[in-house]
This record gives structure tokens, sequence and C-alpha cells, in this order.
């Protein structure tokens, strides 16, 4: 994305390749349970999980960064660049001990280390959560899980065409970005309310807005990496941070699990699961302040 868009589109554009993850969780629960009929559970992950070498194929054989695309027009070219600043070359290694010591590098592993855990959260557990509070058939087509998954395409898309949009307005790159991703954060929270009600589609309804914001979050967060790195940079601190959402993945897990048992053993798991819900409901807001913190203006970093 850094390599082909201009800042102004860059939203736009991650919001739209991270809506393709949200197209596969959205055919998940109608596939599988045929695949896991019709051929065993096994089958179900070698399928599902040989799919990953079409991409692999398409990869190697069609991208090509700009200044090497043969049928990428000097206009063409001259957008892409039209609002970068010029790198200059390195005068030696980068380091991921050069990068941790800098602000915008821990804005982004604060953003995925508290969210990326919220994301691991629906797309893991929501189908048992719905089938121990609405005991829905999980060896059956789902439309409640299409239905709060298909949010998640129209949050990646809205996310990034929200901040683009305002950049297009006259907004700062730095203030288009954290207005996109504060909005996120607070289309969240409406989650909290999923604990007062036993109303099933009212569930599905708050759920897909939270899955929606989460996938906004997503697509203005990876574009924050473009926005303050120059281009060299980007998939260091984006592996930098996918590691510490992982991290935070491991022990938002365990965590899940734990308060599961307890509740459980206690005959009342749904009020676990309101409990994971507060903190899915208010870790994007922490994870917004503290990025304000590190970053008011996300300056662009020289390295």
């Amino acid at each position: 994305m850094a390599e082909w868009f201009p800042k102004k589109e860059r939203a736009l554009a991650v919001g739209i390749f991270d809506s393709g993850s949200n197209i596969g969780a959205c055919v998940g629960p109608i596939l599988v349970p045929f695949i896991l009929a019709l051929y065993g559970w096994q089958m179900a992950f070698i399928i599902t999980g040989s799919l990953g070498f079409i991409w692999l194929l398409v990869w190697l054989f069609v991208y090509e960064v700009p200044a090497r695309q043969s049928k990428l027009s000097r206009a063409e070219y001259d957008y892409i660049h039209s609002d970068n600043d010029v790198e200059t070359p390195s005068a030696g290694g980068l380091s991921w001990g050069k990068l941790l010591r800098l602000r915008q590098t821990w804005t982004f592993i604060v953003g995925k280390f508290f969210t990326d855990p919220i994301w691991y959260f629906f797309l893991f557990w929501l189908p048992a959560y719905f089938n121990a509070s609405f005991h829905l058939d999980l060896k059956k087509p789902s439309l409640p899980l299409v239905i709060v998954y298909t949010g998640t395409m129209i949050g990646s898309i809205g996310g990034g065409y929200l901040s683009s949009w305002l950049i297009q307005k006259g907004w700062p790159v730095y203030k288009a970005r954290k207005m996109a991703l504060l909005v996120s954060a607070i289309a969240v929270v409406p989650i909290l309310i999923t604990r007062y009600t036993n109303d099933m589609w009212l569930v599905v309804s708050l759920i897909s807005l939270s899955v929606a914001a989460n996938q906004a979050w997503s697509a203005n967060i990876f574009t924050i990496v473009s926005d303050m790195f120059p281009k060299r940079a980007v998939s260091s601190v984006v592996g930098l941070g996918g590691m510490a959402g992982a991290v935070g993945g491991v022990l938002f897990e365990s965590l899940i699990g734990y308060i599961l048992d307890v509740f459980k053993a206690s005959g009342n798991i749904v009020l676990g699961y309101n409990i994971i819900f507060l903190v899915c409901g208010s870790s994007f807001l922490i994870a917004w302040l503290i990025i304000h913190w590190l970053t008011p203006k996300m300056e662009p970093v020289n390295l």
C-alpha cells in the first residue's frame, strides 16, 4: 500500500484489501460445516489451509513495485508519489533496536497489542458464545455469524474511506487518521449493551457494529505506519506490531479461558461473556488515549 498509493488514498486501499479476510470469515460459517459433514474435520483444515497457495502464485507472478512496472504510465507514477517525502539512502542497517527506541513504533505496537486480541475473540469465540447463549447449532450454516462478519467488510472499507475523505476535505493526515481511529473506538463501546438483552438479533446487531468498528480501526492503524515511517521501515514496524498483537492475543485468550471456566463451574457462563465484552468495549478507547499521548501529531520519523 505504501508503494502503490499516495497517503490520501492508503487507508481506503488498506480497508479494501483487509476486507478480503472478512469475506473469508463470511464464507467460513457456510463452507466449513459442509466440508465437516462431507469429509470430516481434518479436510476442513486441509482445504481451507491450502487456499493460501492460490494467493502465493498470484503474488509471485503478478506483483511488482511501481518503479519496475512496465505498464505504469509516468503520470500515474507521479501521482503515486505526489505526497511522499523523498527518502534518503540509509547510512547503516535498520535494526529492531533502533525502531524500538522510537515513540512512533510504540504507537503502532500499542494499537495492535490492545486491539488484536479483541479481533481474535470475535473471530474464534463468537461461535461458542452464540452456542452457549442462544443454543446455535455450529454444525449447520450460521446466519448470525454470516451477518456479523459481513459487518467487518463494511467496517474495513468504511473506516478507510472516512480518513481518506477527511484528508480530501483538507484535514491534516494525522488528524484524519486519529479522528477515524476515535470514531472506530467509540463505535465498539455499544457491545457493552449485550449484557442487558436476551434478544439474539439485537445482540447480532450490536456485535456487527463492534466488529465493523474493529475493522475500521484496523484499516487506519495499519496506515499510520506508512504515514510516519519511510517505506523501507514499514514492514519491520508492522512485523513488530503484529508480534505485539499476537502476544496480546495469547494473554487475552488465556484470560478468556480462565473466566469462562470459572463462570461455567458456577453455572453462569453468560456472565463470564459479559465480563469479556466489558474488556472488548473499553480496550480501543484505552489504546487511542495511549496513542494520542505517545504521538500527538504523529510526526514522521527521520531514519
